[in-house]
């Protein structure tokens, strides 16, 4: 494995990682920096496409509209494997993701086990996104409890 192999899969772990780190903290704004302005991002549950975008315009007006409902967010990344060659890659990489929203006055607590399928561009010496399918094979919701 060369030098550059290396470092580019050390830049996409890097992508990878401030894409959760940004959506925890709703900084949509800067999330979609983190996109191609091309992109796709299509989001499957129960093997169902629930959501399908195209374009950084659309997807940050519908990760806003999202982000208003939910109060936290909080995203573990797992194992990232990329194969990349050239200006391009693919990926796969593995999240657990909570969030909590306030249904009826009750704080409900949603557990996801995501795979992402990625593909990677790198312009202007940047790695972005162009394209994103999520598959969210585990969910769970349930009131969360507070400990004091």
């Amino acid at each position: 494995m060369t030098l550059e192999i290396l470092k580019a899969k050390e830049e996409l772990r890097s992508l990878i990682d401030a894409y959760a780190s940004l959506g925890d903290q709703k900084k949509i704004a800067e999330m979609m920096d983190l996109f191609t302005e091309d992109l796709t991002y299509t989001v499957f549950m129960n093997g169902q496409v629930v959501s399908s975008v195209s374009g950084r315009t659309k997807m940050e007006q519908d990760f806003l509209l999202h982000a208003a409902q939910v109060k936290t967010y909080f995203t573990l990344n797992g194992q990232h494997e990329v194969d990349i060659a050239a200006d391009t890659a693919t990926g796969i990489s593995f999240s657990q993701l909570k969030m909590v929203r306030e249904i009826e006055g009750i704080d409900i607590l949603t557990d996801y086990s995501v795979r992402y399928e990625d593909k990677y561009l790198l312009k202007n010496g940047k790695w972005l996104i162009k394209e994103r399918v999520g598959h969210f094979l585990i969910i769970e919701a349930r009131p969360l409890t507070v400990t004091s």
